[in-house]
């Protein structure tokens, strides 16, 4: 990436009408990626970076602050867990732009959330198939173009009514084969066959016009709305495990979240 710093040395920078000293504290108790990560938070909130520009690459800002890029990656890593950012091979870091973006301390399949509400689920279709997914999806698995995951699509719903399209790609390393019988709770399937339990998730929400075979799919016209979910799906380990995208008819499902202060 061939993004720079420019004229600022040290980086000194104004962030909520306050200078911002961009280094490090080596006489702090506080560790040196907690640091930066603390730094960090303030840059995003610059202008420039609200409106979308890159991010200086990991060699810019691991020199800048004096620490090594792992030391660095690690409070990335943390900012882009928490939805902050989003970064691509090849491209950058920046800020994550969201319609809607939640991390919940409890969050359900799809087959709890019907059962919660007391729906009963049919599943009108179920697609197998391996490919190679977009730059986005590899960029999650950090996997290289040409890599062919096992893509899972499910038109799904209550009885009589299809509401949502899934569209799931799956960590190769889990060995997801695609003899699995996939009408049954998917993460029963991770957690009971191959000891994968998926544990955190982050999610994307926001209305969109969906493409024409996924209109038809839902029966409704492409000038519909559409509740575009995207979710990230980690095990305990905050290994990535799925990239699911979830298309739901709009005059058909609420998205409802409780949140608690304290």
């Amino acid at each position: 990436m061939f993004i720079h710093l420019i004229s600022f040395t040290p980086l000194d920078l104004i962030t909520n009408n306050r200078k911002m000293e961009f280094k490090i504290d080596r006489n702090s108790t506080i560790p040196l990626h907690t640091q930066a990560e603390n730094l960090l938070r303030e840059l995003i909130e610059l202008d420039e970076y609200q409106k979308g520009k890159l991010l200086p690459s990991e060699v810019e800002l691991s020199k800048e602050l004096k620490i090594s890029r792992s030391t660095l990656r690690q409070a990335i890593n943390k900012l882009v867990n928490e939805g902050l950012l989003v970064r691509k091979k090849g491209y950058g870091t920046k800020i994550a732009i969201k319609g809607i973006s939640g991390r919940a301390k409890n969050w359900f399949s799809f087959s709890q959330e019907m059962a919660a509400l007391g729906v009963k689920v049919q599943n009108f279709e179920l697609h197998v198939s391996w490919e190679e997914p977009s730059h986005d999806v590899l960029s999650f698995f950090e996997l290289k173009p040409g890599t062919r995951l096992l893509k899972l699509e499910r038109l799904r719903g209550k009885v009589g009514l299809p509401f949502v399209h899934f569209i799931s790609y799956f960590n190769p390393n889990i060995g997801l084969s695609s003899d699995n019988d996939f009408s049954q709770p998917l993460y029963e399937i991770l957690e009971q066959k191959y000891n994968v339990k998926a544990t955190v998730s982050y999610e994307e929400i926001s209305a969109i016009k969906a493409p024409k075979n996924i209109c038809d799919k839902l029966s409704i016209s492409t000038e519909d709305p559409v509740l575009f979910r995207k979710r990230y799906v980690y095990d305990e380990n905050k290994q990535p495990i799925e990239f699911n995208y979830g298309y739901y008819r709009g005059d058909s499902f609420v998205y409802a979240v409780e949140s608690e202060r304290k």
